[in-house]
């Protein structure tokens, strides 16, 4: 039975993995139509432009949590 509950968590962790892989793709795809965007029109204010900025280091730091959580998920199935 202990195996099976192992099981059941394990699916919910790669649930919960996939999940967050799937949010930072649309981040990404996102920042990718703004790059587009600002690229096409050649311009892009100097507010927006901090403004998308401050949302790339934001980013950056959310990624940099998760995959902490990851490794600490990592290590605890391994274990």
């Amino acid at each position: 039975m202990e195996n099976r509950v192992m099981d059941d968590e394990r699916r919910t962790i790669l649930a919960f993995i996939e999940k967050q892989d799937n949010i930072f793709g649309k981040i990404e795809t996102n920042i990718n139509q703004v790059a587009k965007i600002a690229n096409t029109q050649k311009f892009i204010s100097e507010k927006e432009l901090r403004n998308f900025s401050d949302k790339l280091s934001e980013i950056a730091i959310l990624k940099k949590e998760q995959n902490e959580i990851f490794t600490k998920i990592y290590e605890k199935l391994s274990g």
